[in-house]
């Protein structure tokens, strides 16, 4: 039913909205600067923040409210566009500039307080310097106006670092006997980056030095920023199967509606490598995770739709490493093929505003800011670090994780060992346990449909594979495991 108001109520006054910015007119533009002095740091970052004034004409809305007109006043716009030179530097998305209380608040109530502003006009946008110092000049243009603002890049500019972060040292050899699986799949991210490009970072759970989940939020700028990407490899008879999780400290957002906001994220993707007699195997399928939906991608026209559709391709990098496109905010995993996706793969660069692209090289390197590109990360197994916190006797929260579960399976699958898995990261701070490790992901569709319960798709990815898509059968999908150790089945000797 909320879904409904919120379509309805979305339609009437957000195309109102629109009509309204159409026919105001902006005659003037201010320009503001965070810091004041308009001086950073090589690769740190200032906010532009514009206002729009001018004479207001009466709308509908405007008239049930006894709204001001003929006179010069500050309006909402839509049509602005900030622009900076090449190779000095870069901006990010617009987005509706707010202090950082007012940032993290959720709920309906929030929506109707500023939604309704953040939907009708973003106000600003965030300059990433580049490595050169020097000056540099941002336009704001709207219609035929325009107006230019002088950014200061310098070495003796003060900094916004805000002091000393958690560091971690180099993680020792795997003994993981499918670790030459994860390292040869680790893919290639292009992480979209917003205006708090920190909260865009992969890092790891614990990257401020504790496995304290409710504190990830507040502790952003202590953290190490260090790029880790977590995994698991799961062997059937017939695949491996390599889940890979992208661990973010904060989702977030210019506007937090209903949840859209909150302490930690985690989505991810499970590749679908058939065995053969290569070392590596072939990889077939590779599904995403985006906001509790799965979205399917392939180049063997052999394998057809099932539950989901084919959303696309598989793109690679250096013709074996698969490209992921991750969204700013919210983070949702898509191949670069996907229609959402801002990332070229023809190109290897985003196709508009900011962001950095990661790639495995066993070291977890630091970003500078929030626009590098070929970023080292490490990798993490999921099953020594997550496992033992997230699986346990009771249902009772710990520090690091919350609403456990019993794990009820659709299609008299095999359950866990465990009587009770954790369905979120521990989260307070703007909506409560919304993060989920891979056995608390679901997918809207197979669980309305009772194919995939809540954890299935990822804890049996043998399974969903194979009800998630059509497989030739000269290319069956066996769902018998030969190693899943998060399952409750019998597990056999790893070579």
């Amino acid at each position: 039913m909320i879904g409904r108001i919120l379509l309805v109520f979305s339609f009437v006054v957000f195309g109102g909205l629109g009509l309204i910015a159409a026919q105001d007119k902006v005659s003037e533009i201010k320009l503001s600067v965070l810091p004041k002095t308009a001086k950073i740091r090589p690769h740190e970052t200032a906010i532009i923040q514009t206002e729009f004034y001018g004479t207001k004409k009466k709308s509908f809305l405007g008239s049930l409210v006894d709204e001001a007109t003929g006179k010069s006043s500050q309006i909402q716009s839509t049509s602005w566009k900030a622009t900076v030179a090449n190779n000095a530097g870069m901006l990010s998305k617009p987005f509706l500039f707010q202090k950082e209380g007012e940032r993290v608040k959720s709920g309906f109530a929030n929506f109707l307080k500023q939604g309704l502003e953040a939907a009708a006009a973003k106000d600003s946008v965030l300059y990433t310097a580049p490595g050169k110092p020097g000056k540099y000049t941002i336009k704001i243009t709207n219609g035929g106006l325009s107006k230019d603002i002088v950014i200061v890049v310098s070495n003796s500019a003060p900094s916004s670092n805000r002091g000393k972060r958690k560091s971690f040292p180099a993680e020792a050899p795997s003994s993981d006997p499918y670790f030459y699986l994860a390292e040869h799949y680790a893919p290639f991210i292009a992480q979209e980056t917003w205006f708090e490009p920190g909260a865009d970072h992969l890092v790891r759970a614990d990257y401020d030095g504790d496995w304290k989940a409710d504190n990830n939020w507040e502790n952003l700028d202590k953290g190490s920023p260090q790029a880790y990407v977590y995994y698991t490899v799961i062997e059937s008879e017939t695949h491996w199967f390599l889940i890979y999780n992208f661990f973010h400290a904060r989702d977030y957002s210019d506007v937090c509606v209903v949840g859209t906001c909150h302490e930690n994220d985690n989505e991810g993707l499970i590749m679908t490598v058939r065995k053969n007699k290569t070392k590596f195997g072939e990889l077939e399928v590779m599904e995403t995770l985006a906001h509790n939906n799965i979205y399917s991608f392939s180049n063997d026209s052999s394998i057809k739709k099932g539950v989901h559709d084919i959303d696309g391709k598989i793109e690679f990098y250096k013709k074996t490493t698969p490209i992921v496109f991750i969204e700013a905010g919210g983070h949702g995993v898509y191949s670069s093929s996907a229609k959402g996706s801002l990332f070229s793969a023809e190109k290897m660069e985003f196709k508009s505003h900011t962001g950095i692209t990661y790639v495995y090289k066993n070291k977890a390197e630091i970003p500078t800011g929030g626009n590098n590109r070929n970023v080292g990360y490490a990798l993490l197994p999921i099953y020594d670090q997550w496992w033992s916190k997230g699986n346990q006797k009771t249902a009772d929260a710990n520090d690091t994780f919350d609403d456990f579960y019993a794990y009820q399976p659709f299609g008299d699958r095999p359950g866990t060992s465990a009587e009770f898995i954790s369905g979120a990261f521990k989260g307070r701070t703007a909506s409560e346990n919304k993060a989920k490790p891979f056995w608390g992901w679901h997918d809207k569709r197979t669980r309305d449909k009772k194919v995939l319960n809540t954890g299935q798709w990822a804890l049996d990815p043998a399974y969903s594979v194979s009800q998630n898509l059509s497989f030739p059968s000269d290319k069956p999908v066996s769902t018998t495991y030969i190693f899943n150790p998060f399952l409750a089945v019998q597990q056999k000797e790893v070579p």
